[in-house]
């Protein structure tokens, strides 16, 4: 019942996110008059919400709360009913830059993470997509005039490499946010341009630290599955040459081996890279593909008896996807490298309610860093997710994390064994 009085109050909020339209029309806001002439702490304030008197129990939470718990139910009722006691004076405008054609489904997903974030801070906002046919310099430069001339200070650019390199190019004043991409592929100075994507790097670094030889990788034709591909060969050879950092102090860089293969997309049978393949026996396979290709990868390194030490993969198959295409015996010694490690459950909650994903996808996940900090910055409210910002570029954690039976455990590496 609770959930379907969530779903039907957020009926108009899901419409204006299908649009991407948001009406000039502020909601209408509800204010709660507390006439308890008692006091209320936590453990009354529990009671309330036991027993479902919510509004008894928004009347006396008008600050933030200890318990994590009962801040979280203030915090979702608040953005839900709109609450106006809690608002801010300042009304927060964001735009958002969305090349339809080059982004597909994440124009309309990061609009709801965008969505979704100003939703649980109760502030006045406004908030409006732009759309563009193409990453060219001139249509980008056209509409990055027409959002400042709109009054938009604040943009979150969910565009490609190519599009960034000519955002920067443009030289623009607005505060630009890109979640797509890293600082480390580009050349910008710039201290008005912030990147948001994860360092595939880093966690390639990180899952070598686990690996033995021969390292066998998989990938795909994509960009970043040829680059991470490159990036771990020589990185894994590099670590045998640095003899503090490889345990395997023994090994010559002769007999540190790598085996590449280039899985194609309509590729459905790897016998030939697999069967009676003596050179790969016990290796670590590192596999940077998406998840339908690494599920199929995964079970034919088992039926050919490939005897992996270890299965290894970057972000790209952090999904819980792995859990039900894969059989455990094919991914009992796999290793995923994760940075969402900071999780909100409210905006969780909002997000799901939307039928869009955070806690999995890490460009709605960074979406939603990003607008956070400019809301920060904007308005000098506590951040969400205290991630810290390193010349401009987001600085995320990393886990090692392990896809068990049911669920992600945490991977416990050498140095902790």
């Amino acid at each position: 019942m609770k959930n379907t009085l969530l779903i039907l109050m957020l009926i108009p909020v899901i419409t204006f996110a299908q649009s991407f339209l948001i009406s000039d029309i502020p909601l209408p806001k509800t204010y709660i008059q507390n006439l308890d002439p008692y006091p209320c702490d936590e453990e009354c304030m529990q009671e309330y919400i036991d027993n479902d008197m919510i509004f008894s129990f928004l009347a006396h939470a008008n600050h933030k709360l200890e318990s994590e718990e009962l801040n979280d139910v203030k915090t979702m009722n608040v953005s839900i009913l709109n609450l106006g006691s809690f608002s801010t004076d300042i009304k927060f405008k964001i735009a958002m830059l969305l090349p339809y054609k080059k982004i597909g489904k994440y124009a309309t997903s990061t609009t709801n993470s965008a969505l979704s974030y100003l939703i649980t801070r109760n502030s006045s906002f406004e908030l409006k997509s732009y759309k563009v046919n193409s990453e060219e310099f001139n249509e980008l430069n056209t509409t990055l005039n027409q959002i400042k001339k709109d009054g938009f200070k604040y943009v979150i650019a969910t565009v490609t490499k190519k599009g960034a390199d000519n955002i920067s190019d443009i030289n623009s004043t607005l505060n630009i946010y890109f979640p797509t991409i890293n600082k480390k592929d580009s050349n910008t100075t710039s201290k008005l341009l912030y990147y948001g994507a994860i360092d595939y790097e880093a966690q390639s670094d990180l899952l070598i630290k686990e690996s033995v030889s021969p390292l066998v990788i998989f990938y795909d034709n994509s960009s970043i599955g040829t680059k991470l591909a490159n990036y771990e060969e020589e990185t894994f050879k590099n670590r045998i040459l640095d003899n503090n950092n490889f345990e395997n102090m023994y090994m010559s860089v002769e007999e540190a081996k790598v085996f590449k293969f280039s899985i194609p997309r309509k590729t459905t049978n790897l016998e030939k890279q697999l069967k009676e393949n003596e050179d790969i026996q016990n290796g670590s396979f590192f596999i940077n593909t998406p998840i339908v290709k690494t599920s199929m990868i995964m079970s034919q390194i088992t039926l050919y008896d490939s005897n992996a030490t270890n299965v290894l993969s970057t972000q790209i198959n952090y999904n819980p996807l792995i859990l039900s295409m894969t059989q455990y015996d094919d991914r009992k010694n796999m290793i995923i490298a994760n940075s969402i490690t900071k999780k909100n459950n409210v905006l969780i909650e909002i997000n799901s309610l939307l039928n869009n994903d955070i806690m999995y996808d890490w460009i709605n996940y960074a979406t939603t860093i990003g607008v956070d900090y400019f809301f920060n910055k904007l308005t000098n409210n506590e951040r969400i997710y205290n991630i810290p910002l390193t010349n401009n570029q987001m600085q995320y954690d990393i886990e090692l994390i392990s896809p068990s039976l049911s669920k992600f455990s945490k991977y416990k590496t050498k140095s902790e064994h």
